[in-house]
């Protein structure tokens, strides 16, 4: 964007610098430059050019090109009626970085919109840059050895890396963060809410970007697919980590016209039991769901959709039959015979843990 708020195309991008701006465009022809003009068209934010890996002086061999990967991608602009179609008004990228190996993959989404061919035409566009850097497991602190601590971050792998499940946290004017989440901690119950802006004219045919825009939202860019049982976990051992189940919305509105139906609310539900030793018990993970609240939502000019994130854990601890204290003393016993005789008896008692989850 330049100084009098207008797109100036050559720009430069920064490297990790996560950012969101807008501009406008003027036009004094709309008909050539719905066809001409590159910036109106989707596939100039794609093709015929590639990303580095990393800083290259020489030669660039393919295996140092990422290929930038178009989620959904719209056809090219066109005229009729006196309208443009399919402009782009929306480019966002989404760009994994790696501390070691650089950057790793770059993907693309759009939001296409319509044009008027009136006197002085003009568009206003956004353009997201989002870096994020896939965190190396050996790297990421324990939350526990090998039970949870409460208060510990709650570990989760997506895409084979671990990471921190986190939730919506909304900024100063009540607007969901779009790269700031909260962490989630472990046996801390939590509600989050915030406003996510849907600014763009939304048309039935807007449906799945809108409930796309809406999970991405509550879920974080990437869905989480596992959660460790304990806080010590390692990727590499699958008896460690259990899945999440994911229960989504119906597509489908029920009495009404020209409506979509959308998540809202995110509740994370999370079972946990004591397990092992009376004198160690070790808090662990039995199973996770993410259940997804919808409502109907009718098509406006300009939206406010209100988002909430629920985090519930339940204790699910079995405790031992009674007595749990200690066992009855016999002081006929020489006490040196019976004080590991005691300590044996203890220690064989445990906590256990039961799952029982409605799905």
């Amino acid at each position: 964007m330049g100084a009098s708020g207008l797109c100036v195309d050559g720009n430069p991008a920064g490297f990790l610098d996560s950012k969101s701006t807008s501009c406008i465009r003027i036009f004094a022809n709309l008909s050539k430059s719905c066809i001409t003009d590159p910036a109106l068209d989707a596939a100039s934010y794609y093709r015929n050019f590639t990303v580095l890996k990393v800083p290259v002086n020489g030669t660039i061999m393919p295996s140092m090109q990422v290929k930038i990967i178009p989620v959904t991608p719209p056809g090219a602009p066109y005229m009729k009626d006196n309208t443009c179609n399919n402009v782009v008004s929306e480019v966002v990228y989404e760009i994994e970085f790696n501390s070691t190996h650089g950057i790793q993959s770059v993907s693309v989404q759009f939001k296409v919109t319509s044009i008027i061919g009136n006197a002085g035409s003009s568009l206003q566009q956004h353009f997201t840059f989002h870096f994020w850097t896939r965190t190396l497991s050996h790297t990421l602190p324990r939350s526990g050895n090998p039970g949870y601590i409460v208060g510990a971050p709650l570990l989760i792998a997506k895409s084979g890396a671990m990471e921190h499940m986190t939730i919506l946290q909304s900024q100063g004017d009540g607007s969901c963060s779009q790269f700031v989440r909260h962490k989630v901690q472990f046996g801390i119950n939590m509600k989050t809410g915030c406003k996510l802006s849907l600014s763009q004219i939304l048309e039935e045919n807007d449906c799945s970007y809108i409930q796309q825009k809406l999970y991405k939202a509550l879920q974080g860019m990437n869905r989480a697919e596992d959660l460790a049982v304990i806080g010590s976990a390692h990727l590499t051992q699958a008896k460690e980590w259990t899945t999440i189940l994911i229960q989504n919305c119906s597509a489908q509105a029920v009495n009404c016209t020209s409506c979509c139906m959308v998540p809202v609310t995110l509740h994370i539900q999370i079972l946990w039991t004591k397990e092992g030793l009376l004198s160690n018990p070790q808090a662990q993970v039995l199973g996770a769901r993410y259940l997804y609240q919808c409502q109907p939502l009718k098509f406006l000019s300009m939206i406010m959709v209100p988002l909430t994130t629920i985090v519930t854990f339940t204790d699910m601890t079995e405790w031992p039959e009674p007595p749990r204290g200690q066992p009855k003393t016999y002081w006929k016993l020489p006490f040196d015979f019976f004080f590991p005789f005691k300590i044996a008896l203890t220690e064989e008692r445990s906590y256990r843990g039961r799952l029982s989850m409605d799905l």
